[in-house]
């Protein structure tokens, strides 16, 4: 089991304005909010350098579906559970109108 330290908790983006403008003003965070001195540090610094504090987008390879489109695959394969992943793929490319792969639906 992790300790409390190697656990990283992203926060949301109305609480990131909240503590930076805190900070504008000068007032103290630490004790209100009760995190670590060095996450306000960290999002201080990020807020002066980039003008924003809001996460980055992530890298690496661009999903091929939709959040939509995950769930109606789910729908599909729910209510026929005969289908195939190539039937679920064409019934999917007809409705979203986007090309997805066979095994991107099998996965």
């Amino acid at each position: 089991m992790a300790n409390n330290q190697s656990v990283r908790r992203h926060l949301d983006a109305f609480t990131q304005g909240r503590i930076i403008g805190k900070l504008e003003v000068g007032r103290s965070v630490t004790a209100e909010f009760g995190m670590a001195h060095s996450i306000f540090s960290r999002l201080w610094r990020q807020f002066q350098t980039t003008g924003t504090a809001i996460r980055g987008f992530k890298s690496g390879r661009p999903r091929g579906t939709t959040p939509a489109d995950d769930r109606y695959i789910v729908l599909q394969a729910r209510r026929n559970r005969r289908q195939t992943a190539g039937e679920i793929t064409r019934h999917t490319t007809q409705a979203t109108g986007r090309p997805i792969s066979r095994v991107t639906v099998a996965r």
